[in-house]
């Protein structure tokens, strides 16, 4: 697969990173959005992060003014004529990607493929809008696009395997681990990840320890790098309550995927997280996630315990149901979420009957369909094979 140019629209966080990584591996990039004071910032940030490579050594002065020169910002749609990759990044909106994909299809050349970064709305209903939905192609990128290694590649029904092959082949060549995923909702890891966040308001909710306790316990005990309060203060309230219902509506409000109320009405209050200075934890203090209390060790454990078996449930369903095969699921979670370790060789080394027997506990003690164990349990072997 011959790709030279690539054309990124929206310039937010998103968008500014891809192009960014598309440039300094030597291609033409051209960066849409509609406005221009966006594009104005992007330019500003991109040759920033680039300064700050070439001050650490990690790119040569020379081939920062390459880079830099190999971006073009563009602010018109009907200028986008000549790439051929076009991957959308815009608001996670269907309605704005459907419109978007329908006025690009008659812009680009036919050779051009069309790619989304959604991160959690149907591929296939986003190409069902095209004529030619064959070279249309879920490409998710993870935050920050530089630095994290995974993208999710989701053919829909109707795409070319060979596009498939094509974009494996380019991501990787990129330094990037490519996992292909089945058009379902949240894909791999945000499908995967959902209790790592419900479980874990489910928890506050019931009074049974505090965010800041939660999040102790889970770097502690589990080595994840941030707990499930400090990431959704990262990532935005907003946005990650969004990327739940989605998944939810999308799973015909499945329990398993309800959203919390609690981090709702945190959201409906403005306390969105670290840009809005609180949610979770006020980051005006001098030390925001400080626990002053000792935390009893069985308690501890049992939370720990709880929320984990709750992700291992739903790794192993992610791959009963063929989302992806075992090795990708464990790498799309420690290279697309940073966990400390792959999904399923934690369940392996703690046994499954062990987790398997902590949801059953789970479903008699609140008789609620949301703690349910997935019939991949059953049939472990084959599914690890």
């Amino acid at each position: 697969m011959n790709i030279n140019s690539i054309a990124i629209a929206g310039a937010g966080t998103m968008g500014i990173g891809i192009a960014q990584l598309a440039a300094q591996n030597g291609h033409i990039v051209f960066l849409y959005d509609i406005q221009q004071k966006n594009l104005e910032n992007a330019r500003k940030s991109i040759e920033n992060n680039l300064q700050k490579l070439a001050e650490k050594g990690k790119l040569p002065s020379s081939t920062y003014e390459e880079i830099v020169q190999r971006i073009h910002y563009i602010y018109q749609l009907e200028n986008l004529t000549e790439c051929s990759l076009f991957i959308e990044a815009i608001i996670e909106n269907f309605e704005a990607k459907k419109t978007l994909f329908s006025q690009i299809e008659k812009i680009v050349p036919d050779s051009c493929i069309l790619a989304s970064n959604t991160s959690s709305l149907s591929i296939n209903r986003l190409s069902s809008v095209l004529t030619h939905p064959e070279r249309f192609v879920g490409l998710h990128f993870f935050n920050p696009a530089t630095i994290m290694k995974l993208v999710e590649v989701i053919p829909g029904i109707n795409t070319s395997w060979a596009i498939i092959d094509g974009l494996k082949d380019l991501m990787t060549s990129w330094g990037k681990i490519p996992a292909v995923a089945k058009d379902t909702p949240g894909f791999i890891v945000n499908r995967v990840a959902r209790p790592f966040y419900g479980e874990a308001l489910r928890i506050a909710e019931e009074g049974l320890a505090t965010p800041a306790e939660i999040d102790q316990i889970m770097k502690r005990l589990g080595g994840f790098r941030m707990g499930p309060f400090e990431l959704m203060d990262f990532i935005g309230l907003d946005v990650n309550f969004s990327v739940s219902y989605s998944v939810f509506e999308q799973f015909y409000y499945d329990p398993r995927y309800k959203p919390s109320l609690l981090q709702q009405r945190m959201m409906e209050s403005g306390r969105l997280g670290r840009k809005s200075g609180k949610g979770f934890y006020d980051y005006s203090l001098p030390n925001p996630f400080e626990v002053t209390q000792a935390l009893d060790e069985s308690k501890s454990q049992a939370i720990f315990f709880r929320i984990l078996s709750m992700l291992i449930n739903e790794a192993v369903d992610a791959v009963y149901f063929q989302i992806a095969d075992a090795q990708a699921v464990d790498k799309a979670m420690m290279y697309g979420a940073n966990y400390p370790k792959g999904l399923l060789a934690w369940g392996k080394e703690i046994g499954f009957d062990k987790v398997k027997a902590e949801i059953d506990r789970l479903f008699e003690h609140y008789k609620d369909m949301r703690y349910r164990a997935s019939a991949g349990f059953y049939v472990i072997d084959r599914l690890l094979d």
